[in-house]
């Protein structure tokens, strides 16, 4: 007998009596065939979430199982494409059923009639193992494909075509396995979505995610295979910076996953990235970026398929020896359709109504990046920046509080800062990064001995000032020390010409390691010499007339990234003002 439904509520769908279906089995249900999962089984019935809008289904219609869980293709195509929560070609949809999706579409996840230029790298004879790289494809000017053995496949080369223009399905090889079956190899394969890709062994972290914020590289940094929460309240600015890393981290692939946001947002993303120039290549920011979209109003069981698709296709390019950074926007959207499924499941409540099992589920999302050597004997990294988008801004709320438990950076978004148009808006005492002593060689070595000493130094005055001002707030900043008042002044100074930044200015958008050693190096020397006179009872206000605690709030927008003499001539002039005051 066929399986048939017995009920539906929202995307969830039950199954009555035994069936030969098994866990995490993607199914066909319904005369539509929509795309679903196998969530739950017991001797009484199966349950089944569906991945599409289920208005329409009624009792009795048919389940299809097709004996695989659910999977990406992995091939040449991925780059530049934008697909849904499934890995559906959201262009190919669009063909098909117009601005919004029609229920029960099917579509090649790759385009399987394009011709990619293959050049192959084994020859008969040669013994292949797991993740051991066949062929290449120049899938965009930017970006290599090397085509890969399935982990889980080994044998020997049987047969190689000659170098040429092939599909994705053509075969391209033949594969003898040890037990004597032959495999035809292709440009493509697939991978569960909810399985690891496995990797020869687990590297330590030892170099930074180089962004170009100041805030986060200088301060509060994050490692190449680690993994990092923006938590902020509505208007905060999360989507703003991870728009700002996605464009220019030193990531070789960016996987963008818009995870229950608005549609416009997506609109934005999707406009912005096809109009930017990849500094790197001078090519279009696409040729290494792939956006995966599941807006608001999009089916809620595909928002929670949506994050492990787009880790799965960043493992696939690390595989290759890639590093690979992918930012989901946002994790508390995933998590509320967790809630939301897990309510129709009728299971057990925990905080706040989410389910019991929701730390382990982002435990599984979050240590699924790292450094990696993968099997093919290279070096590839994931990193993971998840956005939490908490309720009133209450950093207590359990997706806050679970997610900060498996990530090792935390980029507090403050509303204050925001409202007061401070960007980025991390907040400077509630954030914190653990990496920064693992990458201390990496600083010494790569930007200078110096660095970190600086950002020690910035990080106490920054500290200082936030007790100050609950001084300030009770009896007014007039009757501080002199030497309180200057700790105040370059922590202005420290707020404004360093740590807020510009997106939109063409210099100050970016800037390099060696740039914010120098502005940090500028503004600290500032702050001695002014020790030294304060010390010698030379007011503070005499200090604020000399116009030098302006001039390195403008040196963002004044100084090039490529040319920074200009900040050793600030320096000398530093000196020069105040040696005046020195020799008095």
């Amino acid at each position: 007998m066929s399986n048939q439904i017995y009920s539906i509520n929202g995307p969830v769908v039950t199954v009555r009596g035994r069936t030969a279906l098994s866990m995490q089995e993607m199914v066909y249900v319904g005369n539509e065939k929509l795309v679903g999962e196998v969530i739950g089984i017991d001797n009484a019935q199966t349950t089944i979430q569906v991945y599409e809008d289920t208005v329409g289904l009624s009792p009795n219609q048919p389940v299809f199982g097709t004996g695989s869980q659910i999977s990406v293709t992995l091939g040449p195509g991925i780059l530049s494409n934008i697909f849904d929560g499934i890995e559906r070609p959201l262009p190919a949809l669009k063909a098909q059923s117009g601005a919004f999706i029609g229920k029960g579409l099917t579509t090649k996840a790759l385009d399987e009639e394009k011709l990619w230029p293959v050049h192959l790298t084994v020859q008969p004879g040669d013994t292949l193992s797991g993740g051991a790289v066949y062929a290449e494809v120049q899938e965009t000017p930017a970006i290599l494909h090397r085509v890969m053995l399935p982990p889980l496949l080994s044998g020997t080369v049987k047969s190689v075509q000659p170098d040429g223009d092939y599909r994705i399905r053509d075969t391209v090889a033949v594969l003898q396995t040890p037990d004597g079956k032959t495999e035809n190899l292709t440009l493509c394969q697939t991978w569960p979505i909810r399985v690891p890709r496995p990797v020869r062994q687990r590297l330590g972290v030892k170099q930074p995610l180089i962004t170009g914020q100041r805030v986060l590289d200088t301060l509060f940094p994050i490692a190449k295979g680690g993994a990092a929460a923006i938590p902020g309240g509505f208007g905060t600015g999360k989507t703003m910076t991870q728009h700002q890393l996605a464009k220019w981290c030193d990531a070789d692939i960016i996987v963008y996953v818009g995870c229950g946001e608005r549609g416009n947002e997506m609109t934005q993303a999707l406009t912005e990235f096809s109009e930017l120039t990849d500094p790197r290549t001078g090519r279009p920011l696409t040729d290494r970026t792939v956006l995966i979209a599941n807006t608001s109003n999009m089916p809620v069981a595909a928002r929670e398929a949506s994050i492990y698709t787009g880790i799965t296709l960043a493992e696939y390019y690390r595989d290759m020896g890639y590093h690979t950074a992918i930012m989901a926007d946002s994790t508390s959207r995933w998590a509320e359709a967790l809630r939301e499924i897990s309510g129709r499941l009728e299971e057990m409540p925990a905080d706040e109504g989410f389910p019991a099992y929701l730390p382990s589920r982002l435990s599984e999302f979050y240590e699924r990046a790292g450094d990696m050597e993968t099997l093919c004997g290279r070096e590839g990294s994931v990193t993971i920046i998840g956005a939490v988008s908490p309720q009133g801004s209450d950093f207590s709320e359990p997706v806050t509080q679970n997610t900060k438990r498996f990530t090792r950076c935390f980029w507090a978004l403050d509303k204050s800062l925001a409202y007061a148009r401070h960007y980025p808006a991390v907040n400077w005492t509630n954030s914190y990064s653990e990496y920064v002593k693992e990458l201390e060689q990496w600083y010494y070595d790569n930007v200078g001995p110096s660095f970190l000493q600086y950002r020690e130094e910035a990080a106490t005055v920054l500290y200082e000032e936030s007790g100050l001002m609950e001084i300030v707030k009770l009896i007014g900043a007039d009757v501080l020390p002199d030497d309180q008042k200057l700790t105040l002044e370059i922590a202005r100074v420290l707020r404004v010409g360093f740590l807020q930044q510009n997106a939109f200015h063409p210099v100050d958008t970016f800037v390099p390691l060696k740039k914010q050693q120098k502005m940090l190096e500028v503004i600290l020397h500032l702050y001695h010499k002014c020790q030294q006179l304060v010390a010698l009872q030379v007011p503070m206000s005499t200090l604020l007339k000399t116009g030098l605690f302006e001039k390195p709030i403008k040196m963002k927008y004044d100084v090039p990234n490529d040319d920074l003499s200009s900040l050793d001539a600030y320096r000398a002039e530093v000196d020069s003002t105040l040696s005046a005051y020195l020799r008095k």
